[in-house]
């Protein structure tokens, strides 16, 4: 008799498992890169990368836009050779670009990008350690927050205060006001109002909204003529709202706006908060670091009565971008407003250094961000970054003493830090012949040389030009030739040419 339908089954299976075993004894191992192979890639890259970086002196600061050929759209199944698509990455991708490394790039507030922390993002990727949970990789997550705590001692925050690394400023201010909703509101928080200047950086109204507010709760105050935030006008608006039946709970103060730099007066809001119990957060992401030099702990008083604060080493600091970070004035905030209990995690900590990242932050999958900032520091220590902010300080006011020797130049904000704004103001032109003009004169600027890019602002309804001198490769040279190129500009412009 022939075999059973059970056992023909079985046999179909033994000889079914059998081949999936030949088939599993020869994988396709090509995605597993050995020390040799990296060395290979590395040195290939090198080739390419090293005269760039050589070269970052002489680059343009900045080349218009323009688009690529459009792609074939065709998913890319088949593989390609190093040397190819690496050649592609340099020759098609990486330009035209901004320059934010170039010591001529002083528009907006760039990023910096030290080399130190590209070694130390190497390192951190190759190991490829999870750091979100302490028991993970411990001596890791141990160093983050020591980096983290460096930056709270830094802005003189308590000692149970503590933070974390997050990708900028925008994700560190959107989870300052969850905290401060958690920690001022009850559950039903839609009647909670926050107040800020009108010189506000556009996250705050976003991470309001991401919060869940309603855009109305988010207050704007008038700034003065130096573009901090009229106390009085705050004191007016959080009674009028209490009045009403309001409920205020936060207010968002400035160290260092994006348009002027200006800084608020940081002590006048610490009391106000304190009077009328609110939560008292300072966007510092462009200013806190200069808290590295004397002159900047000055304008900066009142930054360590803050509950919250928000820095970017990747500008201030010059670490590449993704390198921001959120500071609380009691560590056990953050856990309130983000732990989570899940059965599949790991057991948690509670110790200001055995610290778990994914219960006090909104990542629970996210880079080893502590190795490309505690790397620089620990090599050169955080003297040198004053020395250099120092510098970018001095920069900024010799370039305003300079432009006030050009005809027709209007300053329209001082440097409180290290950020700028003038315009060419001749007399007689009304304020769209003004715009007008001011508009040619910054895309002759930036376009003469390309050596030089300022980008624009508005004050007080004018068309601004700004000088950021924040780039660590800035020097006297750069501002100097920054300089020259306004004067020409300007010359030509008045002479109508």
């Amino acid at each position: 008799m022939g075999d059973s339908p059970v056992n023909q089954g079985t046999c179909n299976s033994d000889q079914a498992m059998d081949e999936l075993l030949e088939k599993l004894q020869s994988p396709d191992r090509c995605l597993e890169m050995d020390g040799s192979e990296l060395r290979e890639v590395l040195e290939t890259v090198l080739e390419r990368l090293l005269p760039h970086v050589d070269s970052i002196d002489t680059q343009l600061a900045w080349e218009p836009p323009e688009a690529g050929p459009d792609p074939d759209g065709s998913l890319p199944n088949e593989p390609n050779d190093w040397d190819g698509v690496i050649q592609e990455l340099f020759e098609d991708r990486l330009y035209p670009a901004y320059n934010p490394a170039s010591g001529g790039y002083m528009g907006y507030v760039p990023g910096g990008g030290l080399l130190h922390s590209a070694v130390a993002d190497l390192i951190a990727n190759a190991v490829n350690r999870y750091v979100t949970v302490w028991q993970t990789a411990p001596r890791l997550a141990e160093m983050e927050a020591e980096v983290v705590d460096w930056f709270r001692q830094l802005v003189g925050l308590p000692e149970a205060g503590g933070g974390y690394l997050t990708t900028g400023g925008s994700l560190a201010n959107w989870s300052a006001v969850v905290t401060a909703r958690r920690c001022r509101l009850p559950d039903n928080f839609l009647e909670g109002l926050i107040y800020t200047s009108d010189q506000a950086h556009h996250s705050i109204a976003r991470a309001a909204s991401m919060a869940g507010f309603p855009s109305g709760n988010v207050r704007i105050v008038e700034s003065d003529s130096e573009y901090r935030v009229c106390l009085d006008r705050l004191r007016e608006q959080i009674d009028k709202d209490k009045q009403a039946g309001g409920q205020p709970f936060m207010v968002v103060g400035h160290a260092g706006t994006t348009n002027t730099g200006a800084v608020d007066d940081l002590r006048g809001l610490a009391q106000v908060c304190q009077q009328h119990q609110l939560w008292f957060h300072v966007d510092a992401a462009y200013g806190g670091p200069f808290m590295l030099t004397e002159r900047g702990r000055e304008v900066l008083q009142g930054i360590e009565h803050a509950d919250s604060v928000t820095l970017d080493p990747h500008k201030g600091m010059f670490l590449p971008y993704g390198t921001g970070c959120l500071l609380v004035r009691d560590r056990q905030d953050l856990h309130r407003a983000h732990a989570v209990d899940v059965d599949y995690m790991p057991a948690m900590q509670d110790d200001p250094y055995r610290v778990d990242i994914c219960q006090i932050s909104p990542e629970l999958s996210r880079d080893c961000r502590g190795l490309r900032v505690w790397l620089p520091v620990k090599i050169h220590g955080l003297g040198a970054f004053g020395n250099y902010l120092d510098e970018k300080l001095d920069l900024a006011r010799w370039a305003v003493r300079e432009l006030e020797t050009i005809p027709g130049i209007e300053i329209l904000a001082a440097p409180q830090l290290s950020i700028l704004a003038f315009r060419l103001a001749p007399e007689g032109l009304e304020a769209d012949a003004l715009e007008e003009l001011n508009r040619e004169f910054l895309d002759r600027i930036n376009r003469a040389t390309q050596r030089c890019f300022l980008s624009p602002t508005s004050l007080g309804g004018a068309f601004a030009i700004r000088i950021c001198v924040i780039v660590f490769r800035t020097h006297l040279e750069h501002v100097q030739h920054c300089i020259d190129l306004v004067r020409q500009a300007a010359a030509e412009l008045l002479a109508g040419k």
